[in-house]
């Protein structure tokens, strides 16, 4: 990578449905080791944002660029095994497995080693996420907190330099989202890059670097979190809110 290429860079990303635009020209670019946080009112397009990132969809204009390299023209797969990996909202345990054979598949899939060489990577996983007490456990029967804990863990078990964080905090309650963010925030710390959708506005900006605000696919503003969502603009078109009642 050169020194100074960001760690994700869309340029000029635009995604068509028929005639209905769903992702406008979008030029963002994410540095190494940075939290980097979206926000947008229901159908602004921030699904679709991530889909684009992960190769689920391909953009019809513009490029998708990883630690400098073009990779738009990457599939999910070869995306995965690039350095990007996805935590999603709802939790998909691979039925019949138990929580430590979820790392263990997951680990050995996308980084091409062996469930030997997997092993110990898949153990400190394990402990870092607060699931080692229920390695064993069959993965289809945990609450929703240890759910998304293994999705999270599923997910930092393919090594990824950039972690998509598709709104992975919904559904949990006030009270379960810390233990969430404890696995969240050191990432940063290890050179993982974070791109976090999310509606609990209050957990991404407990972490978050910067905040970019999206409408119908379109930018509306960028910077530092809270000064960004307190904004006028940001109240009037997230909140519906108008100016006199901007935070």
């Amino acid at each position: 990578m050169p020194a100074d290429a960001p760690r994700l860079q869309l340029q000029g990303v635009t995604r068509r449905y028929g005639a209905l635009v769903v992702t406008s020209d979008l030029t963002i670019s994410v540095s190494p080791g940075e939290a980097y946080g979206i926000i947008g009112p229901n159908g602004a397009g921030k699904s679709t944002l991530v889909k684009l990132i992960n190769g689920q969809l391909r953009p019809d204009a513009g490029r998708v660029l990883l630690d400098g390299k073009d990779i738009t023209a990457f599939g999910p797969e070869q995306r995965c095994r690039a350095g990007i990996a996805t935590a999603f909202q709802v939790p998909q345990p691979f039925g019949g497995l138990s929580v430590y054979e979820n790392l263990l598949v997951a680990a050995a899939w996308s980084t091409g080693r062996s469930e030997r060489e997997c092993r110990a990577d898949c153990l400190a996983l394990l402990e870092r996420t607060g699931l080692a007490g229920q390695a064993d456990r069959d993965a289809g029967a945990l609450g929703l907190l240890d759910r998304k804990r293994l999705e999270l863990a599923r997910a930092l078990a393919c090594k990824p330099r950039l972690l998509l964080l598709d709104e992975i905090a919904g559904g949990l309650t006030d009270q379960e989202i810390p233990a969430l963010l404890s696995i969240i925030r050191p990432l940063r710390e290890q050179g993982i890059s974070l791109f976090w959708i999310e509606h609990v506005v209050h957990a991404l900006l407990a972490v978050v670097d910067r905040l970019l605000v999206i409408d119908f696919g379109t930018w509306v503003a960028e910077g530092e979190p809270r000064s960004v969502f307190g904004s006028e603009v940001v109240q009037r078109i997230y909140l519906g809110l108008g100016g006199e009642h901007a935070a």
